[in-house]
């Protein structure tokens, strides 16, 4: 295939371009170019808030759109005089009121949620855009990505505690659930729907089972061949201070993509090859909050 893909140089649009050039296919990146590229792909060079005409009589077997937050970044790509065949957009399970009966299904009213605010709700416009556009695109919701190129503090976080034999806090007793999606899966399950063409154009998207944050950082912990000794936190602290993930606890239902796409790399073995890539590639995560210092300052003291 001539695949188009925004973005290209971090997580899940640098690792789909990986996966897709790695398998023959004719890859384009669409980026500003500040920042190293996978080698084997074009790069188109361009802000995509300003496009001009650097797309213009191009055609791509398939779009996939990883970057788009608003509706403006939508309507900026289709305006452009790109041609295309299909069209997959990562939107996000952030379009759910948290309101809403759980599991959350792709037929359930969509609408503001106040823990992601503008982001869900930009994310839900794009979505709405897109579909009176182009009726046949395709619209994934995934709840949290994880795997390699991750450059999110997230599983570094407690990689590095394992690494460190640090005791890991955990926010109250750990059973708040967390649902994932590794970032293979979602480049296999994209190949599915440009394979297969599904009447559905709507899909949540992640493995079907959840873990709750204990089993999480236990899981993390094994990757680095370590066993956490666990702190519960019950103090009015803001989980954020020393915790990676937000206090919301959410399920998707998954059942029509697992129609499709049955198996799911599991958690164990995607956090395995994580840790196996973060190892010899510490400095691609970025942007690290200081979780350590918060909880040796204002938590472990007491």
């Amino acid at each position: 295939m001539k695949i188009l893909i925004t973005g290209g140089t971090t997580f899940v649009s640098k690792f789909a371009a990986q996966y897709f050039a790695a398998k023959g296919n004719d890859v384009t990146v669409l980026n500003r170019g500040s920042r190293e590229q996978i080698p084997g792909v074009e790069l188109i060079k361009g802000d995509r808030e300003n496009l001009g005409d650097i797309l213009a009589g191009r055609h791509f077997d398939l779009i996939l759109d990883i970057t788009a937050y608003t509706k403006q970044d939508i309507k900026n790509l289709l305006e452009s005089g790109v041609g295309f065949d299909d069209y997959i957009f990562v939107s996000s399970s952030a379009v759910y009121p948290e309101t809403n009966p759980q599991p959350f299904t792709e037929d359930q009213q969509c609408g503001p949620n106040s823990v992601w605010g503008d982001y869900g709700t930009n994310k839900l416009a794009a979505e709405r855009y897109l579909q009176a556009n182009v009726p046949n695109a395709y619209i994934l919701r995934p709840p949290y990505f994880y795997g390699i190129f991750e450059n999110l503090y997230r599983e570094a976080f407690p990689f590095d505690c394992a690494i460190a034999d640090r005791p890991f806090y955990l926010p109250g007793d750990g059973s708040m659930k967390l649902q994932f999606f590794n970032v293979s899966d979602f480049c296999r399950f994209a190949e599915i729907l440009v394979e297969k063409h599904p009447g559905e154009h709507i899909f949540n998207v992640g493995n079907p089972d959840t873990v709750t944050i204990k089993q999480w950082v236990e899981l993390c912990y094994k990757a680095a061949g370590k066993e956490p000794k666990f702190v519960n936190v019950y103090k009015d602290i803001p989980q954020r201070s020393y915790f990676c993930f937000h206090d919301y606890e959410y399920v998707l239902d998954v059942g029509r993509q697992c129609a499709l796409m049955p198996d799911t790399v599991s958690l164990e073995d995607g956090l395995r090859e994580e840790f196996a890539w973060y190892k010899d590639n510490p400095d691609s995560v970025y942007n690290r909050k200081p979780y350590m210092n918060f909880i040796d300052e204002n938590i472990k003291k007491d």
